[in-house]
């Protein structure tokens, strides 16, 4: 459990990397806000609500983007691992539904960085700590079976609280609307995978 902690640890820090990078890159919170042309000033009197339906984006809008998809990509490599090694059909449904949740919410969010001319974060497989995922005890072919899903489960677990707490961040401080609507997406989601995980573990 001690290596096990070691590669989370890894993981997560690349994420908590990315969001202090950009942090440290803005200026204010309307530094990354999108140009508008002068019909933009016609609809000031529609409230903040407004905002939320434009193309404007903030700083966290930005963080958000740039944080997650490193974390997503994280997770991801679990999944994939788990689809051959899991000896649970639940693990392996579970496994398969955060790849097909998750690898369109990294596209989307990619999309969003070139559209603000922002940085990309660079693939996973590249990062740090990221490339021990399949020599983790649990996450290799030796240790596939009950071992690998109680380890799956458990890592899994934390990797989701962190998502959802980068996403109450982003709901409570973003700006740009499809940001802040994947973001009650993943609180949403993930909080009900914590609790089927967490179901699972007391059986395995």
């Amino acid at each position: 459990m001690r290596t096990i902690r070691k590669t989370f640890v890894a993981l997560t820090a690349t994420a908590a990397l990315a969001l202090t990078l950009t942090a440290c890159g803005s200026d204010d919170g309307n530094s990354d806000k999108s140009t508008t042309n002068s019909g933009a000033s016609s609809n000031s009197n529609s409230g903040s609500s407004s905002s939320k339906e434009t193309g404007d984006h903030n700083a966290q809008d930005v963080t958000f983007a740039q944080g997650m998809i490193p974390h997503h990509q994280g997770a991801l490599m679990m999944a994939k691992a788990a689809a051959g090694k899991a000896s649970s059909p639940e693990v392996k449904s579970l496994a398969a539904r955060i790849e097909k949740a998750q690898t369109p919410e990294i596209e989307t969010m990619t999309g969003w960085l070139k559209t603000w001319g922002k940085d990309v974060p660079a693939a996973a497989e590249s990062m740090p700590g990221m490339e021990s995922m399949e020599s983790m005890p649990g996450m290799d072919h030796a240790a596939a079976g009950k071992e690998f899903d109680k380890n799956f489960l458990t890592m899994m677990i934390e990797h989701h609280k962190g998502a959802v707490t980068m996403a109450t961040t982003e709901k409570a401080k973003g700006k740009y609307g499809p940001a802040t609507s994947m973001a009650d997406d993943v609180i949403r989601t993930q909080n009900a995978e914590i609790t089927e995980m967490t179901k699972l573990l007391g059986k395995s």
